[in-house]
Formats: structure tokens, C-alpha cells, sequence
């Protein structure tokens, strides 16, 4: 005796109920990976670390948390600069209170990769370095290990807070023995975008900002990007190092004529 089985024209309604379901569900969850961020915040650091530098970045991250957004990308190429500038930055990045990502166009060196330490995340193009973060003074020279081991707190203490390995972070700033499977054993470490990527400095490789974001879930975000007035423009051309020294110069200049010809006059 065979028993009798419901037809299937039974079910159908309830199968395609229940497959309309689990689609709709799929292509939410699909939709909150592909937009992780609604906001993105845009802009660039492609100067030497210095005070225009130190502006630049307040005033950015000062326009990015006026327009409410979710995430800071910084596109970055710099051979370095200034230590104490450099050191204001990296306190700007570790207290900002939205994550902060930085693409490494091609060069992050000396201060440039303190910078990079201090973000959430990291993104380098193929071909780009970060590392040599020695304190050298004018000439390049090397200053005495005093200099060197602040700057070895510094980015030990930044990688520890980024979770990234804090004794790579110390071995940019001085020859290492101690880590043979790193880069240039032995001396100050520079790391490829391969290296990085192998040793967790570097969350992904990135041709363009829009890899960035494709990569952290930000395709489909608004971005906006930095403004800056005519003002900003004039300040950071007056606070560049090179064109202080001209106008200290000038000044010096002044005073020595007015001291020969004493009077009022244009010195």
C-alpha cells in the first residue's frame, strides 16, 4: 500500500515566499557590506612635514567633523620633516574619534611614517616605502642616540596603540639584530608594499583612492573632499621654512641698515 503524498502545488506559494525572504536578506546584508561608510572625507599631504603641513591636516580633519563623516582617507607622499610637527600629528590621529585610513601614494619616510603608524589603516600603492624614521639634522647626519631613542618611544608607543608590531616600528628608527625575518637585517628597516602587507603594517595593496575605497566597503559613500580660501593658501606659502628664512634674512638686512642710517626710512 502506497501512502499518499501532498501535491507540491501545496507548497509552491510557501517556497517562493520563503526564497523572496532569504534574497531580500542576502541583498541587505550584501548592500551593508558594500557600504560600509556613508561619508567619506578626502584629502591630500603630499608636502614636507612643517607647519603648513600641521594646518593642512588640523583644518581637514576640523572640516570633516563639520560634515559628519564617517571615515578620513589621506592620501600621503612625503620624504618627512619636522619631529615636533610630526608629533602633533600623530596625536591628532590617534584622538580622532572616526577612523582615520591613509594611502601611501609613494613615499612615507621619517615623519611620513610616524604619520602612518598613527592612522586606523593603511593602504600603500605597488611601489611605495614607509620607514627610515632616524632624527637626522640639516645635512642628513645622524643625531646622537638621545634624539633616537625619543623617537623610538614615539613610534613603538604609536604602533603598540594601532595595534601594529611596535619592534618593526622601533627598528625604522635604528639598526636591528633582532628581527631576521624583516627587511635589511641589521639596519634601518624600510619596508616595500609586499613587505608591509606580510608583516601587518599594510592592510592592502591600492592603485588609486577608489581601490581604497572599494576595499573598506566605501564605494557607493558621499565624499567630500578639503576646501581651502585664498587665506589658507597665503599662510601656507608664508609659513613655509624656506620662505621664513628669506623673510628672516630680509628683516636681519633691515635692522643693519637702519643701524648704518639711522632715521626713518624703508629698512
Amino acid at each position: 500500500m502506497r501512502l499518499s503524498t501532498p501535491s507540491f502545488r501545496f507548497f509552491q506559494p510557501l517556497i517562493v515566499l520563503l526564497y523572496t525572504m532569504l534574497h531580500t536578506a542576502s541583498w541587505n546584508v550584501c548592500a551593508q557590506t558594500q557600504n560600509t561608510f556613508g561619508k567619506v572625507f578626502i584629502f591630500s599631504l603630499h608636502d614636507e612635514i612643517a607647519k603648513p603641513a600641521e594646518r593642512r591636516v588640523e583644518k581637514a580633519l576640523k572640516q570633516a567633523r563639520e560634515q559628519n563623516a564617517d571615515v578620513v582617507v589621506m592620501s600621503l607622499n612625503t620624504f618627512g620633516g619636522q619631529l615636533d610637527v610630526a608629533d602633533s600629528l600623530r596625536t591628532m590621529l590617534l584622538n580622532y574619534p572616526v577612523p582615520t585610513i591613509v594611502w601611501i601614494e609613494q613615499n612615507a619616510a621619517s615623519a611620513g611614517a610616524l604619520i602612518s603608524i598613527a592612522c586606523d589603516s593603511i593602504y600603500m600603492k605597488k611601489g611605495s616605502t614607509i620607514g627610515a624614521a632616524s632624527v637626522v639634522n640639516q645635512t642628513g647626519e645622524l643625531l646622537p642616540d638621545k634624539y633616537q631613542s625619543y623617537m623610538r618611544g614615539m613610534m613603538r608607543a604609536t604602533a603598540e596603540q594601532t595595534g601594529r608590531n611596535p619592534k618593526i616600528a622601533e627598528g625604522m628608527v635604528t639598526p636591528n639584530g633582532y628581527l631576521t625575518d624583516v627587511a635589511d637585517t641589521g639596519q634601518i628597516i624600510t619596508l616595500t608594499t609586499a613587505e608591509a602587507i606580510r608583516h601587518k603594517y599594510c592592510n592592502g595593496e591600492a592603485a588609486s583612492i577608489e581601490q581604497v575605497l572599494e576595499q573598506i566597503g566605501a564605494a557607493n559613500a558621499e565624499r567630500v573632499y578639503l576646501q581651502l580660501s585664498w587665506v589658507d593658501h597665503v599662510l601656507a606659502f608664508l609659513l613655509n621654512p624656506v620662505v621664513n628664512s628669506i623673510l628672516l634674512l630680509l628683516i636681519i638686512g633691515g635692522l643693519y641698515f637702519e643701524l648704518q642710517s639711522p632715521g626713518i626710512g624703508f629698512p
